[in-house]
C-alpha cells in the first residue's frame, strides 16, 4: 500500500454517488497559485432546493426555490469566506466562528473547539473545514461524532505546507448509506492539482454524481500577486 499514492479528483469522485460535501485546498504545479474547491450535494429535496451566491468576501447557499424551503438550519451558511489575505471553507456556519476567532488574534483550532457535528442524527454530519495561508499553505480539519448516539465530538487537524501539484481533499461521507451514511475516515486524500482553473472545474463538476450534485466553487490566487480567478456553477441556473 502506497499511503503517499496522488489521485485525479476524477478517480477519487467517479463511481462514489454520495460524497457529500467536500473541500479540496492545494497548490498549482508551478506553485504560483493556491487552489481551493468546494461543492455541496444533497439527496432531499429542500437540500437540493439550493445555490451558490457570490459575496464580497466569498460565496453563501441560498434557496433557489425560496417556496421550497422547509428548514435553512444546517444548509444555509457562508462556505467560503475571506480572513485577510487567506481563505475559510467549510461546510456550515462554522465559517463565521472560525472568521469570528481570527479577527480577534485567536487560533482556528480554538475556534473549532467551540464546535462540534451537524445535530442531524442519526448521520451526525461531520462539520469539515479548511484555511488557506497566504504563502499557499493550508490546514484542515473534521468534526465527528465519536460514537453511534453523537454523544461526543471527536476533533481532528491536519496542516499542509504549499506542495507544487499536490493538494488534499475532505468530505463528509465515505459514500451513500442507507439507513445510516458513513462519515469520512482517515486523513485527508492526496490529489493531483491542475494548472488551469477550468479543466480543474470540469473535472470536478463532470465526476459528481449527476442526481445528488448542487453546486461548485473554484478559486485560484497568485501567491504572489493576490489576484484570483473565480469559477462558480449552480445546477439550477
Amino acid at each position: 500500500m502506497n499511503v503517499y499514492e496522488i489521485k485525479s479528483m476524477e478517480q477519487r469522485l467517479t463511481g462514489n454517488t454520495y460524497p457529500g460535501r467536500g473541500i479540496v485546498l492545494g497548490v498549482t504545479p508551478d506553485g504560483k497559485q493556491s487552489v481551493a474547491a468546494y461543492f455541496i450535494m444533497g439527496r432531499s429535496v429542500n437540500s437540493r432546493n439550493r445555490v451558490f451566491c457570490l459575496e464580497p468576501d466569498g460565496i453563501r447557499t441560498e434557496a433557489h426555490d425560496p417556496a421550497l424551503m422547509k428548514d435553512p438550519h444546517l444548509i444555509i451558511y457562508h462556505p467560503v469566506r475571506e480572513s485577510g489575505c487567506g481563505l475559510i471553507v467549510t461546510n456550515g456556519d462554522q465559517t463565521d466562528t472560525i472568521w469570528e476567532f481570527l479577527s480577534r488574534g485567536e487560533s482556528w483550532e480554538a475556534a473549532l473547539r467551540t464546535r462540534q457535528f451537524e445535530d442531524d442524527g442519526p448521520n451526525w454530519t461531520p462539520r469539515i473545514s479548511g484555511l488557506q495561508a497566504c504563502d499557499g499553505s493550508y490546514k484542515m480539519s473534521i468534526l465527528k461524532a465519536a460514537d453511534p448516539e453523537g454523544n461526543a465530538c471527536a476533533r481532528f487537524f491536519w496542516e499542509y505546507p504549499a506542495t507544487a501539484g499536490l493538494g488534499h481533499f475532505l468530505h463528509t461521507y465515505v459514500c451513500d448509506g442507507n439507513p445510516v451514511i458513513p462519515t469520512f475516515q482517515g486523513e485527508p486524500e492526496r490529489v493531483s492539482i491542475p494548472a488551469d482553473i477550468d479543466a480543474f472545474t470540469r473535472e470536478l463538476w463532470e465526476n459528481l454524481d449527476e442526481n445528488n450534485k448542487i453546486s461548485l466553487f473554484v478559486r485560484y490566487t497568485d501567491l504572489k500577486t493576490g489576484e484570483k480567478q473565480q469559477r462558480m456553477i449552480n445546477k439550477h441556473s
